[in-house]
């Protein structure tokens, strides 16, 4: 799958071709360490002064390849893939080889922030139901009432939580219609596509 990169991300990336290749392969290690840690001004300041450039610029050119980086480790790009991405960009073979050489070696470390950075969500630890049934009452000698009881426990980090529910019959057996009917939209083309282009 092949990265569709925008004309400013283009530009900010055009910088890199202006100076030297170790000069991006430092701006490659500070772009993971920013991932990790988060922005530094004093890092751009400081590399603008040894490069006699603006100091926005190191940070648009950073920036840019942090972007490149990370989108390209989210949606797994091959080589071949990647190669064909950078392309475009119109940088010499040097330049590509290296940009290639920092996705290659910082593909698995950053997909590893990027699972860390996503928000965790309770997830289906237990569940334990129970059916009740009034059968009749004072008042009405003959009914019939059915309830379901359903205890879900979730599990959030290191606790758990539980949660009570009570529906009727029908409105449970409505439930588990739309969620099949969930369950069959994701097994769809279309929706396998969207997942696969999120990873």
């Amino acid at each position: 799958m092949l990265l569709v990169l925008s004309e400013e991300h283009k530009e900010h990336l055009g910088f890199l071709s202006e100076v030297d290749s170790a000069v991006v392969g430092e701006f490659g290690r500070i772009a993971v360490e920013f991932l990790k840690k988060g922005s530094n001004p004093k890092i751009f300041e400081g590399a603008a002064r040894k490069l006699n450039v603006p100091a926005e610029s190191v940070q648009h050119g950073v920036e840019g390849l942090m972007y490149l980086l990370t989108e390209s480790a989210k949606l797994m790009v091959s080589e071949g893939d990647f190669q064909d991405s950078v392309l475009v960009l119109g940088f010499s073979e040097e330049l590509n080889q290296l940009l290639l050489q920092l996705y290659l070696e910082n593909r698995k470390e950053i997909r590893q922030i990027l699972g860390k950075l996503a928000p965790s969500l309770p997830h289906y630890h237990n569940l334990e139901w129970r059916l009740d049934v009034q059968v009749s009452s004072r008042a009405l000698r003959q009914q019939l009432k059915p309830s379901v009881s359903l205890k879900l426990v979730l599990e959030d980090g290191e606790s758990l939580r539980a949660r009570v529910l009570q529906t009727d019959p029908s409105t449970l057996q409505h439930l588990i219609q739309e969620l099949e009917r969930a369950l069959a939209e994701l097994k769809s083309s279309h929706c396998r596509r969207v997942l696969r282009n999120i990873k």
